[in-house]
């Protein structure tokens, strides 16, 4: 594949994502991983969820964060040069936030003067569960046999999902992560 025709099935894929990908980015995640994995095979699953972690523990949205990686990924793992991998980042980056800008502009300019109107209060209670429903597919996808390969991820599966129905400090929660990730897998 050429680096240009690379380029633009990248732009085309994350325009998709930003487009369809209402709910923000958990619930774009099943959207990404159907796009760079199943389709293109531009990364593997277990790159895809190392993309996941990643993302979450750095500044931004998980979108811009996967995306950025994933365009300098397909394009240096594809044998091109780091230089071009910056600009697949580039590319993907901006292909993703595309959408949300153009659209954010068009739905301001819009909502305050109808927001009080009912088919665009029943709109958005019509989006609510689907984008719960997005974000749910995100947690099934991510419950693979990769993330669950011993004993060790069940008990930090279960201690965070006790901890987070407990409503645990979010602090907190990353510091005794942090320590069990120590504890449980010594370097």
């Amino acid at each position: 594949m050429e680096l240009s025709d690379l380029y633009l099935a990248l732009f085309i894929s994350f325009f998709k994502i930003g487009l369809f990908g209402f709910g923000g980015g958990y619930a774009m995640l099943p959207l990404i991983q159907r796009e760079v994995v199943d389709l293109h095979g531009w990364i593997s699953v277990s790159d895809f969820t190392d993309i996941v972690a990643i993302s979450q523990t750095t500044p931004g949205p998980i979108a811009f964060n996967s995306a950025t990686y994933i365009g300098y990924t397909a394009v240096t793992e594809m044998g091109f040069a780091q230089g071009y991998g910056v600009l697949g980042s580039a590319v993907c980056t901006f292909a993703v936030s595309i959408p949300s800008l153009v659209i954010m502009t068009i739905v301001c300019a819009f909502f305050f003067r109808l927001k009080s109107n009912p088919w665009m209060q029943a709109s958005l209670s019509v989006l609510k569960p689907a984008i719960i429903g997005l974000i749910a597919s995100a947690a099934l996808l991510l419950m693979n046999g990769y993330n669950f390969v011993d004993y060790k991820s069940w008990i930090i599966f279960v201690a965070v999902l006790v901890a987070s129905l407990k409503k645990a400090d979010p602090i907190l929660l990353i510091v005794l992560s942090g320590v069990a990730g120590l504890l449980l897998y010594p370097a």
